[in-house]
């Protein structure tokens, strides 16, 4: 790929070559962790990503123990696979700080897809 693609093109390539495996090796794999997925992806190349992974999520609707987690600070992304109809509600998760002074509490929230920003 040396000279032929962008940089984001070859983590791209990486991504779909991963979730390729672990479709072909891990039959009915329970779940799906990615860990910021786009960085250093241009905006065709993240939607180009989540096109597939709506293809996995579509493939695997059926299967009842499959999950998906992805960790992202990218809200564009969270967007377009919650465009799919798939994909029903996702949990956000922040730091409060209750007092001062106080180590912060994690919050997990449940949200709506449909409800997203």
């Amino acid at each position: 790929m040396r000279g032929r693609c962008s940089a984001g093109q070859k983590v791209l390539a990486c991504l779909i070559i991963r979730l390729a495996l672990a479709e072909t090796f891990c039959l009915n794999c329970g779940i799906l962790a990615l860990d910021e997925p786009t960085t250093n992806l241009d905006k065709p190349n993240v939607e180009a990503f989540a096109q597939a992974l709506n293809e996995i999520i579509k493939n695997r609707k059926q299967q009842s123990n499959f999950q998906l987690v992805v960790i992202t600070h990218d809200e564009d992304f969270v967007q377009l696979i919650g465009r799919s109809e798939n994909c029903s509600h996702y949990y956000r998760i922040s730091k409060e700080f209750d007092n001062p002074g106080d180590p912060p509490v994690s919050k997990i929230e449940r949200h709506s897809i449909d409800r997203f920003g």
